[in-house]
């Protein structure tokens, strides 16, 4: 009777050690499911069942990918040393996920659709929605480690600081659990009794905890107990620095023979114990009792009790199954080499050998300098001082310091097992790689207006008679019983509604109160008021540079009154001439950062409205177009900061969103598709106008048709339990038909 596992495969794709491993369940395409593998090369490795080379293997991460979890429809969730966590589709990257201050070491994603957890060396553990970050969870005092998932509402965290947290992903820590001595590496949730779990961590011990309580600890014959996870059956396996996996069981059927039993307690008998992990408490080896000691019984599983023999501390521990006392290592002196190898010093959320205060001159600042045995010297002073912008001429002074620091401390046969697996022996920094940044739109203004423009109704052109954004009448429900004539939508959607008289007397009275540097003349006046006329009336005139300059002037005015010069730049952007002007090569950087701040949520909400406007506008013309794909990432991250506006912000932002996803459907990028489709959800959840949610559905229907990574993506994102409401919705009913439609899609 074999009752334990054969290799079958021996799969490499990665071009240094691999530090996590995950399986993607079963789907349409891989019947079988599909195994991941992170590496310290920077890459995720995905491979099948039967094959010893990757199916393919996902590039982007900067540096170690430390930590994987699978959800459903495919998607991968993958956390690096580089500070980001990273969303994949099948073989895409469709979002980065930014926000801790060092590496991830733990990701998980939640049952609800669209929900993810990252835990961070920073100490936090962040919750992510749609792909941007809901809440940070605080607490732990050191490096998160691990996560695991008790239901849709609460998880559980283990972290350096020796403790487990359990939380609720509303923000509250509900428990904490204390048992452990060291770092806690793993922990891995019981299938049946949600409450049960089993950590694993350093100084070779296994815990598992029932009803909140250690219940009982396995002593393992290896230093650091790398990883856990407990089967469908409840067996318990874990990974150790010894290189061997083990499984626990508490089945008598699969229970190893006795000589796999008694060799294992003869290697458990000859592992040495480190007094001061603390495990054992303060040992005086002279008020020892000897081995009569052991003639008690003891009182609870797990229980240990020291007891010298011969001029040896051995360790020996209670097992209840069996009655008897076990022993589980011989306990050594702390001489330097034993201090030195057990005793790692955590550093930016890596472990080292070492890590020494340098003081370079006795006023300035002190810098540290990590080290571990297996580094060069030279190599490690080198980086240091470039590192710390130091003159490098201290290079001989810093090398032969760690040097003679570390006397005669050469890299010991064992230090294998002493070396996380996770972290290496590199000289990582958390924080230092040069992430995407968005620029803040900082409002140089202040003031307050009571005018909102908007007040008109902000309805588009119709076209041909039929068009769903307006409801003016014109367009019938019936005529779309069984056509779908919403998506994909192959146009832009402007905001047309104008009345330039109003906008014109409103520029006048509010240039009476501007400043003398803003002021405009009666000449400018006529100058504005020729541009409307020539962009909202179909003729052959084309607006002058010197419109177009005093337009710049008028949009550059404060914060408190520019807003019908803002209305005058939404109406005429559509003019291809003024399109072209503002949205080329040239012009673009100022226009654009100019309308961003606008975006500001602490701004104005008029100047809001009419700057998202003015960007949806933008999409009439192919200028405008391309700079409007360009900027992608920065337009829609500030966007969506205006999401508690009003209903006409809201109506004006799933226009923009509308139009993004327009352009996405023609070029298919695929990490477009995502920020829109994250925008879409996130965006969902707050509006309560129906035509926002109409353009809103319409945009996502449009992002999704004839493209199965999009529905998957959007189905991972829980969109499709979003929308279900909206498909029993009576007036408008384009509202109604048009969620439908999106349905069948999902």
């Amino acid at each position: 009777l074999n009752r334990g596992f054969t290799e079958i495969h021996c799969m490499s794709g990665h071009s240094n050690f691999v530090s996590c491993v995950c399986i993607i369940p079963p789907s349409d395409l891989y019947p079988r499911g599909l195994i991941a593998t992170g590496g310290n090369d920077h890459n995720i490795c995905v491979f099948t069942i039967d094959n010893t080379a990757p199916l393919y293997v996902l590039k982007g991460h900067k540096n170690t990918v430390c930590s994987l979890s699978s959800g459903k429809f495919g998607t991968l969730l993958s956390g690096s040393w580089d500070t980001t966590a990273k969303v994949w589709l099948n073989d895409r990257c469709m979002m980065t996920l930014q926000g801790h201050t060092a590496a991830i070491w733990a990701v998980k994603i939640l049952p609800e659709q669209g929900l993810m957890l990252t835990g961070s060396a920073d100490k936090t553990i962040k919750l992510w929605k749609a792909g941007r970050c809901e809440r940070t969870f605080t607490g732990h005092e050191d490096c998160v480690r691990g996560l695991a998932i008790l239901s849709e509402t609460e998880f559980l965290s283990c972290a350096n600081d020796a403790s487990v947290r359990r939380w609720q992903i509303s923000g509250e820590c509900l428990q904490v659990y204390y048992g452990h001595t060291n770092y806690i590496y793993s922990i891995s949730v019981f299938p049946r009794c949600k409450d049960d779990f089993v950590t694993t961590g350093e100084y070779r011990s296994l815990r598992i905890w029932k009803q909140g309580e250690c219940a009982q600890t396995i002593r393992l014959p290896a230093q650091s107990v790398w990883c856990c996870c407990v089967l469908d059956n409840g067996d318990i396996v874990v990974g150790a620095s010894d290189g061997i996996i083990r499984v626990f069981t508490e089945s008598l059927e699969r229970t190893a023979s006795a000589e796999e039993i008694q060799a294992f307690e003869n290697e458990l008998s000859q592992a040495s114990i480190d007094p001061k992990t603390g495990d054992l408490g303060d040992i005086n080896a002279d008020d020892l009792p000897g081995r009569e000691h052991l003639k008690d019984p003891g009182t609870r599983d797990g229980q240990t009790r020291l007891i010298k023999d011969d001029g040896k501390v051995e360790a020996y521990q209670w097992s209840v199954s069996e009655g008897r006392w076990i022993k589980i290592g011989d306990v050594v002196g702390s001489s330097d080499a034993t201090k030195q190898t057990s005793g790692r010093v955590l550093f930016e959320g890596k472990e080292y050998d070492y890590v020494f205060t340098i003081d370079v001159n006795e006023n300035g600042p002190s810098y540290k300098l990590p080290y571990n045995i297996t580094d060069d010297p030279w190599l490690t002073a080198y980086n240091f001082l470039q590192k710390n912008d130091l003159n490098p001429m201290f290079l001989d002074q810093v090398a032969k310091f760690i040097m003679d620091n570390t006397k005669g401390q050469t890299l010991l046969s064992t230090s294998a097992q002493f070396s996380d697996p996770f972290t290496g022996a590199g000289r990582y920094v958390p924080g230092s790689s040069s992430g995407p940044s968005t620029i803040p739109a900082a409002d140089p203004f202040t003031g307050a207006g009571r005018y909102v423009p908007g007040s008109v109704p902000s309805a588009a052109a119709p076209v041909g008679g039929v068009d769903p954004y307006t409801g003016m009448g014109a367009y019938q429900s019936t005529a779309a019983k069984a056509e779908n004539i919403y998506f994909p939508k192959k146009d832009a959607v402007t905001f047309d509604q104008a009345n330039p008289t109003q906008i014109l007397g409103k520029l006048k009275e509010l240039n009476g109160t501007a400043s003398e540097e803003h002021k405009l003349t009666e000449d400018d006046l006529i100058i504005l008021e020729k541009l409307l006329s020539v962009t909202c009336n179909t003729s052959a005139e084309t607006p002058t540079a010197q419109q177009l300059q005093t337009l710049w002037r008028a949009v550059n005015w404060p914060e408190d009154i520019v807003f019908p010069a803002l209305d005058i730049l939404r109406l005429s952007v559509r003019h291809p001439t003024v399109n072209e002007n503002f949205c080329s090569e040239k012009e673009h950087v100022q226009f654009i950062v100019l309308l961003l701040k606008f975006l500001n949520p602490k701004g104005k909400q008029a100047n809001q409205l009419l700057a998202l406007r003015a960007l949806c506008n933008c999409f009439v013309s192919h200028a405008g177009q391309k700079l409007m794909m360009e900027q992608r990432d920065e337009i829609m991250t500030q966007a969506i900061e205006t999401k508690s506006g009003n209903k006409n912000i809201h109506i004006a932002l799933a226009t923009l969103t509308l139009n993004y996803a327009v352009c996405l459907h023609k070029v298919n990028n695929v990490e477009g598709k995502a920020q829109c489709l994250s925008v879409i959800s996130t965006v969902m959840e707050v509006v309560q106008d129906l035509e926002a949610i109409f353009r809103l559905l319409v945009a996502l229907g449009t992002l999704i048709s004839d493209d199965i990574n999009a529905v998957q993506l959007a189905k991972s994102l829980g969109v499709d339990s979003q929308i279900k409401k909206y498909a029993s919705v009576s007036e408008p009913a384009k509202v109604k038909e048009c969620c439908r439609f999106v349905l069948n899609l999902l």
